[in-house]
């Protein structure tokens, strides 16, 4: 039996700075070269995390007609720190349609984004909280 708690990903070098992670469903990311950088990979599992959780709620009362998230946010070169980034932010531009069913979704948006925020997403969760990376050489 494996902990349903255990996540891993793969990176496979396809050439100098270019590589392909792959999960064990089998889906694929290209990274590198004119793909995604480590860094918007960061940004994009911020938004991807809090956009679930909120798309998965309110979209039971409504389906949206307009759902984008935007992630920024400043990258740091520093000495003394490492590199790093600053200023995240999460901006979340969504409409729903008029109606019973819209206005339901609309009033649950702002509380579901708080609570995919403070609870809920992982992702951005760990990063606000901080948490040690082990580096090894297999």
């Amino acid at each position: 039996m494996t902990d349903s708690s255990f996540r891993s990903v793969r990176i496979d070098r396809v050439s100098t700075g270019k590589y392909v992670v792959h999960n064990e469903r089998g889906g694929t990311l290209p990274v590198g070269g004119d793909d995604f950088t480590p860094v918007e990979l960061l940004l994009a599992a911020i938004g991807a995390c809090t956009s679930i959780d909120t798309d998965t709620v309110t979209s039971r009362r409504a389906e949206p007609t307009r759902f984008t998230v935007t992630v920024s946010g400043d990258k740091v070169s520093d000495r003394e720190e490492g590199n790093r980034m600053t200023n995240l932010a999460v901006t979340f531009d969504v409409e729903f349609p008029e109606g019973p069913a819209g206005d339901e979704a609309r009033t649950l948006l702002p509380r579901t984004v708080r609570l995919s925020h403070d609870r809920l997403c992982t992702v951005s969760r760990t990063v606000e909280l901080g948490t040690e990376v082990r580096t090894t050489i297999a």
